[in-house]
C-alpha cells in the first residue's frame, strides 16, 4: 500500500484566508488534487492533498502557516450507486472509525464541483448570483453565467 501524505492547515475562519493559502501553492507550482474544509467557533481546519507534498509542506511553513502532515488512506471507488457503501462496508467489518473523509477525483480530471458548506446559503447565492460560475443542481445540466 502506498504512502498517500495530507496536508492540514489551521486557520482563523475568515474571507481572504483561503486565498493566501492557495496563493502559496500556486506560485510553488503545486497542483491541489483535493481539499476539505472544516470549520466551528471560527477556526477552521483545511485539508489538502497536493501533487508535490515536501515543497508544498514547506513553503506553507516558511509562510508562517501551521501546518500538519499525516498519512491517510485513499480508497479506490467504483463510480456507480452502492460503490462508497461497498468500501463503508468492509470498513465497518473491520471496525475501522472515519475520522473525516472528502473525494479525490485523479483519472476523469473533465469535471469536478468544489462543495462548500456556508453559514447563509441564500446570501451567498445572491453574491454569487452575477458571478460566471457554474453551479451543480441535481437533475439538471451545470450552467454557467454568461456576461
Amino acid at each position: 500500500m502506498e504512502q498517500l501524505r495530507q496536508l492540514s492547515i489551521f486557520s482563523e475562519n475568515k474571507p481572504g484566508r483561503l486565498r493566501k493559502i492557495t496563493k502559496v501553492l500556486s506560485e510553488e507550482g503545486v497542483n491541489i488534487l483535493a481539499i476539505n474544509i472544516a470549520s466551528s467557533n471560527g477556526f477552521g481546519v483545511i485539508k489538502f492533498i497536493v501533487d508535490k507534498f515536501e515543497p508544498a509542506y514547506q513553503k506553507l511553513r516558511q509562510k508562517g502557516f501551521t501546518v500538519s502532515s499525516n498519512e491517510v488512506l485513499a480508497i479506490e471507488l467504483v463510480d456507480r450507486p452502492g460503490g462508497l457503501y461497498e468500501v463503508a462496508t468492509i470498513l465497518s467489518k473491520k471496525r475501522i472509525n472515519i475520522e473525516n473523509a472528502y473525494v479525490l477525483i485523479l483519472e476523469s480530471r473533465k469535471k469536478a464541483f468544489l462543495i462548500v458548506d456556508v453559514s447563509d446559503i441564500e446570501k451567498a447565492r445572491k453574491l454569487l448570483k452575477n458571478e460566471k460560475l457554474r453551479f451543480f443542481a441535481p437533475g439538471k445540466k451545470a450552467k454557467r453565467k454568461s456576461g
